[in-house]
């Protein structure tokens, strides 16, 4: 080359900012893992809020109407929260939103609270005693024997065949409770001489006191009475066993119309023992059944247990 030319430099000229130098990328970065993650969290709500919880959301961002709640119900989850109902927050964990808001109650002081309550079970008993409550048991349940008592003799007085057997039926009030007993008359008998098998008259006495005493809650006794006639046969069989048997008759009569068994408490046989009569102890008014409605409430001291005028 001669003297003459010229040196010709070329000179390559860097931009900077370029390539991976740049800062750029990291602004475009950020905005795609912020939307990533507000995706991921709209994936998270639809999957663990409820129905109502859904339409509070989207109430919110589409509102029809303004809320007028001062409170937190009337914001974007309308009061409730994306947690179980019921669940607790320990100590070391950070706060959350529970779903029940509403404050706890105000207990008041334990002397208040003693107070009111002696009142409201002042309230309810009336301030009665115990003996003034089992007064007002006896006496409702005496009202409950009384109508029981009228149904059976309008019964037995509609009814065909049974309306001229009412001296054959003796309804009376003992310490023990409600006594229906069925006696043998002059012309009638309910069993046959020496026997347990229930005559027809009485078997449908025993059906129309089985309708009645089954309205009842109360248990029943059955007993049986002969009269004093001595009675005795070879194999000494007596007016014990016959009694017993009568009774045990009558509490299958009685079963058989729909009493239920559980409530049958007692079924004896007293023979001669406990005449209706004293004074004559052979009549034949002596030969009874008697049924009785035991009482549930307790005689009161003021009228206690005592012989029975007949």
């Amino acid at each position: 080359m001669s003297s003459g030319e010229g040196t010709i430099i070329i000179k390559k000229i860097v931009k900077g900012g370029g390539g991976h130098h740049g800062g750029a990328w990291k602004v475009a970065y950020a905005d795609f893992v912020t939307a990533m993650m507000a995706f991921f969290l709209l994936l998270w709500l639809l999957n663990v809020t409820t129905d109502e919880q859904k339409h509070g959301v989207a109430d919110y961002f589409a509102p029809s109407a303004a809320s007028k709640s001062t409170s937190g119900s009337g914001g974007l989850m309308g009061g409730t929260s994306m947690t179980t109902e019921g669940a607790r927050v320990g100590t070391s964990s950070p706060p959350t939103v529970t779903m029940e808001m509403t404050p706890p109650r105000q207990r008041k002081p334990a002397e208040e609270d003693e107070s009111e309550g002696k009142g409201e079970a002042g309230e309810e008993s009336g301030e009665m005693s115990d003996e003034e409550i089992m007064q007002q048991m006896a006496e409702r349940e005496q009202e409950e024997f009384e109508k029981a008592e009228d149904a059976l003799r309008e019964a037995m007085k509609d009814s065909p065949g049974l309306s001229d057997m009412a001296e054959n039926l003796i309804i009376d009030n003992t310490p023990e409770g409600l006594r229906i007993q069925l006696v043998d008359a002059e012309n009638t008998s309910m069993f046959p001489s020496g026997g347990s098998k229930m005559q027809e008259n009485l078997n449908k006495i025993l059906e129309k006191v089985a309708d009645i005493v089954h309205r009842l809650p109360n248990q029943i006794a059955i007993s049986g009475h002969t009269d004093s006639v001595p009675f005795r046969r070879s194999d000494g069989y007596s007016n014990w066993e016959l009694s017993s048997e009568r009774a045990n008759a009558s509490r299958r009569a009685l079963v058989g119309f729909g009493v239920p068994i559980s409530r049958i408490a007692s079924v004896t046989g007293k023979a001669d023992t406990d005449p209706l009569v004293p004074e004559d102890p052979t009549l034949p008014t002596n030969r009874r059944i008697s049924i009785v409605l035991l009482r549930e409430a307790a005689i009161t001291p003021s009228a206690p247990p005592g012989p029975i005028d007949n």
